[in-house]
């Protein structure tokens, strides 16, 4: 199981100054640690994470890749740090919570081994076709309609196994009664060549990496997996409008290791929100597909566990597991 397609990466080097009390006992450097290589939107996220953040806590703030093990030499890496906020946590939501459920012997426990500190930003996922399906297939109501006359065809690709893309795909199959064949990938980018070329239907991927080969006309973005429709395609209907009760998004989020003082965290995550409220920010992560959160601890608290109780009986139906 990969994670490619969580918009991995942080830079190893980049370098800020923060300020605030809580931080000023801590020591002199910061490290958001960022389980993922560089190149990505989460590389960006962090790099303005360190950059606006920097001025508000007085702190020398620095990004840290430790990649490997599907995320879990960062997570690990984090989870055994010092509680005293020099070691900082920045991964998806997916990573979060997905892993442990798919793991045979799980590797951590979100709740009890991390302080919470922001849901820091959302992206979302699309489910859209490409020159195999028929031009007159316009809408997802009519590719549901093709898939069940042409079974044969009923075959997906997602960027990688044990994924949002994945198990979509399997709530899919049965919200649609349909048999799906899924295909995993090292990425959206093959898929999205694949789609172009004619060789794969249909896929389940990132909405940015899908929407400039959409607005070329080469695939077809048929739905959004947000609650809402995206900001950044209006026209694109959710999958709940199309008629399947399902929300499929993800998001980056912040934690601390355990121990870590409620106090810090709250220090942390003000900071945070005033960072991702400034409209250059507003900015830079809107042309990269990022939407904007910066909760509370208690907020990114209770999406975790909404997010865990939807999708834990899912994942469990399909019986996915990795080992460890």
């Amino acid at each position: 199981m990969k994670r490619r397609d969580f918009l991995a990466g942080s830079a190893a080097c980049s370098l800020a100054t923060i300020t605030g009390k809580a931080f000023a006992q801590a020591g002199p450097l910061t490290k958001i640690i960022f389980p993922f290589a560089a190149g990505g939107g989460g590389d960006a996220l962090c790099r303005l994470l360190a950059q606006h953040v920097a001025p508000l806590l007085d702190r020398n703030m620095i990004v840290e890749n430790r990649t490997g093990g599907d995320g879990l030499i960062g997570i690990k890496a984090v989870k055994g740090a010092n509680p005293d906020g020099t070691t900082i946590l920045v991964t998806t939501g997916p990573t979060m919570y997905l892993l442990p459920m798919v793991e045979t012997t799980p590797s951590f426990d979100a709740a009890k081994d991390f302080v919470p500190v922001s849901q820091l930003v959302r992206f979302e996922f699309c489910v859209f076709v490409g020159k195999a399906v028929p031009a007159e297939v316009k809408d997802f109501k009519q590719f549901v309609a093709w898939l069940k006359a042409n079974p044969d065809q009923a075959t997906f690709g997602v960027p990688s196994n044990g994924t949002i893309p994945h198990f979509t795909g399997s709530r899919l199959e049965q919200a649609l009664g349909v048999k799906l064949t899924r295909v995993a990938y090292r990425g959206s980018a093959p898929i999205i060549n694949d789609l172009v070329g004619g060789h794969m239907p249909f896929a389940i991927s990132t909405l940015t990496d899908a929407i400039p080969q959409h607005r070329a006309g080469n695939v077809r973005i048929l739905a959004v997996g947000s609650a809402q429709r995206s900001p950044f395609l209006p026209d694109a209907p959710t999958l709940r409008e199309s008629g399947v009760d399902l929300v499929a998004d993800a998001w980056y989020g912040m934690w601390l290791p355990a121990g870590a003082s409620p106090d810090l965290a709250k220090k942390l995550s003000e900071a945070v929100a005033t960072a991702l409220a400034k409209p250059e920010v507003k900015e830079k992560l809107a042309a990269i597909g990022l939407i904007p959160v910066g909760s509370t601890p208690e907020g990114l608290t209770k999406e975790l566990a909404a997010n865990n109780a939807f999708w834990q009986p899912i994942v469990k139906e399909t019986g996915y597991k990795i080992t460890n």
